[in-house]
């Protein structure tokens, strides 16, 4: 690994000189340099260039960073050109195209025993991966998509055992699977279907846990409006295959489903009120576009192209991503005041399987 940042500078330079076709410049000539800090890579164009700067020029150089620099940094992707000013008084460098980085690749976290590494755990913190932690506090809505097969499933049971140490939790299970026999092992509420019901009646009954969670949301609002500084336990809206619900139940109750949906997701943040919704897909059909654009923590695993990653990441090209292959890999995406708008590739945890449940 190269610590100094002038040698890695001049190496990325040197790749860049070598890759890059822009109509025979190159820093040789002054056309461009670049510097190397611990939050990433700023390239900077002496303008005015004979060669456009802008967002293909952003994705030219995002491809031949990410390849000389893996895997001892991973270049963040991002949606498009990212400018950034500079303190100088030079007008011709005033600009530079930035490329936030992580050290290392991702990696995958090993827990060989899941109870007493939660135990362990500080308040509000979610492990991801090695080099990758959320915290609660700074996000609201959760999304893990996946066809089967993907380790969807085996991601949420993580994600169950890891809230479970910071929030309180409601699971709405219409498979009646695994999440209902976790909830059965942890003392936690689960809405479920039985043979007896209708789909229909069955969505009736999310709706009214759905708006329990609003109504503590606007008593929880109510308590802000006087003491902007009071704190709340976390609450935890978890439901699995969201699109089985809002597929095939009556109008009105699909619209209620989503307003409630729609509401938690605007209003959740302030009073800790959280959902965590898991779906193979997250069209216009499985939630609203309101709930979609609320989503701060996207999770996308199993087969990972332009089809699959639509919906959560409807502006991203994949091109120059190395994502790694197998069960339980793909994309992460977190959203808050500590993270950029960053997509990473994604290990979810290894843990062992769970007496009763998995």
């Amino acid at each position: 690994m190269i610590n100094n940042s002038l040698l890695l500078a001049k190496y990325i330079l040197q790749g860049i000189n070598m890759a890059l076709q822009i109509s025979g410049e190159t820093s040789y000539s002054n056309s461009f340099d670049v510097k190397v800090t611990n939050e990433g890579v700023y390239f900077i164009p002496r303008m005015p260039a004979s060669y456009v700067v802008d967002d293909d020029l952003y994705q030219k150089l995002f491809l031949i960073m990410n390849a000389v620099l893996y895997p001892e940094y991973t270049l963040l992707k991002q949606s498009g050109a990212y400018f950034v000013p500079l303190d100088t008084d030079d007008i011709h460098v005033k600009r530079a195209l930035f490329f936030p980085w992580v050290k290392g690749i991702s990696k995958r976290l090993v827990i060989s025993d899941i109870d007493s590494f939660v135990e362990r755990l500080p308040l509000n913190k979610i492990p991801i991966m090695e080099n990758l932690t959320i915290d609660l506090n700074k996000v609201t809505s959760f999304a893990i998509a996946g066809n089967s097969g993907s380790g969807k499933s085996y991601a949420l049971t993580y994600m169950l055992c890891v809230l479970k140490r910071s929030s309180q939790l409601v699971i709405v299970d219409p498979k009646f699977d695994m999440p209902s026999r976790w909830g059965r092992e942890n003392n936690v509420p689960v809405v479920a279907p039985n043979a007896s019901r209708s789909k229909s009646d069955f969505v009736s009954e999310v709706n009214s846990e759905l708006s329990k969670a609003l109504e503590l949301i606007q008593q929880r609002q109510q308590v802000l409006y006087n003491n902007p500084t009071a704190d709340f336990e976390h609450y935890t809206v978890v439901i699995d295959e969201v699109l089985a619900l809002s597929d095939g139940v009556a109008k009105p109750i699909k619209d209620g489903f989503f307003s409630l949906l729609s509401q938690i997701a605007l209003l959740g943040r302030a009073s800790k009120v959280h959902l965590l919704l898991v779906s193979q897909r997250f069209d216009n059909n499985a939630i609203p576009i309101s709930v979609r654009e609320q989503l701060n923590v996207l999770v996308q695993v199993g087969n990972i192209n332009s089809k699959t990653t639509q919906f959560l990441f409807p502006d991203l090209s994949l091109e120059g991503i190395v994502i790694p292959q197998g069960i339980g890999t793909g994309l992460i995406q977190v959203i808050d005041s500590e993270h950029p708008f960053q997509i990473v590739p994604l290990l979810t945890p290894t843990f062992n399987k769970l007496e009763g449940i998995m």
